[in-house]
């Protein structure tokens, strides 16, 4: 969602925006031989399919992306309204057993592996019969960039985090540098629910960064806005459609909100299990995803959650 807004944010800096647009690192376009795809959007919703990678490959340097040579680590699908009013942030988890065409079942970040943005692409519109605008991939530390250029972010601590010979205690809106919050997220066997716990981390920290850009007016001052455009557009790749026309037009949607306008969550997963070849895998919920992406596509997400949000996996105000 910070990518997202960034981005798209690019264009209230005046007599900068072409530069910072040059900045972002082409992807060409991943959607040119796509058949078969979704129907768009009744609305004008948008709808962006955002990775983050362990990573740098195909991050900075799209031409350095080989077959086989990576799997992204964050998968997040940003659904837009018409309105203007929110912005919903989904996560798949990364093991999620789908089908990928023309490879059969894998987990859902081998999509990238195996054929880049457009197989993966491909496989999320397969998955949710949801039609995918725009395709954005960082890494995350590109993210503690982003989180340094802000002075730190400020996170709600459920336990102390030990990073190095600094040690941050539990509580309410701890300031935490770039270094600290990746070793947040990048925790992994002190999560008693695993990458389910993991993915929450990794909503956290971009909640985070929006809540302090928001709130310190990040991007309503033309020196601190430059300075921070600058480092995110520099860790940034994206598709060739999201240009400086695509980038105004992000501006008008994602402008006024704040952290509280941006509701994050995991799609409906039934738990954890085994493929047949032995892989630790997570089992979808096809039964209450499918209804949820219904929404995505129709553009009713929040009528949607109003209902059912209870039945989510929605990030809580405090992270384990």
């Amino acid at each position: 969602m910070v990518i997202v807004m960034v981005v798209g944010a690019a264009a209230v800096v005046r007599g900068v925006q072409h530069w910072l647009s040059s900045n972002i690192e082409s992807l060409g376009d991943p959607f040119a031989n796509l058949k078969r795809r979704p129907d768009p959007t009744p609305t004008s919703a948008m709808n962006i399919l955002v990775l983050g990678s362990d990573s740098r490959i195909s991050a900075g340097d799209p031409s350095k992306w080989k077959a086989g040579a990576q799997r992204t680590d964050a998968i997040m699908l940003v659904h837009l309204p018409a309105d203007r009013k929110s912005a919903y942030v989904m996560s798949i988890p990364r093991d999620s057993w789908v089908d990928i065409p023309g490879h059969g079942q894998a987990k859902i970040n081998a999509a990238f592996s195996y054929g880049g943005p457009s197989l993966l692409i491909e496989t999320v519109e397969q998955l949710t019969d949801v039609r995918i605008d725009h395709f954005v991939v960082t890494d995350f530390d590109s993210f503690v960039s982003m989180t340094d250029a802000l002075g730190g972010v400020r996170m709600s601590l459920a336990s102390e985090l030990k990073v190095g010979d600094t040690v941050v205690p539990p509580g309410q809106q701890q300031l935490l540098s770039g270094e600290q919050a990746l070793a947040f997220v990048r925790e992994r066997k002190t999560l008693a629910r695993g990458d389910f716990d993991r993915v929450q981390r990794q909503q956290a920290w971009i909640r985070s960064i929006a809540a302090k850009m928001h709130n310190d007016g990040t991007l309503n001052n033309p020196v601190t806005a430059t300075r921070f455009l600058t480092t995110v557009s520099k860790s940034v790749a994206a598709d060739d459609g999201l240009n400086e026309s695509a980038q105004k037009d992000l501006v008008m949607r994602v402008r006024d909100l704040g952290s509280k306008d941006i509701e994050f969550f995991t799609v409906p997963c039934s738990g954890t299990g085994r493929s047949a070849d032995g892989q630790s895998i997570v089992v979808l919920d096809r039964d209450r995803m499918d209804p949820l992406m219904k929404a995505v596509a129709s553009d009713s997400v929040g009528a949607y959650l109003s209902k059912n949000s209870s039945d989510l996996d929605m990030l809580p105000p405090v992270v384990r």
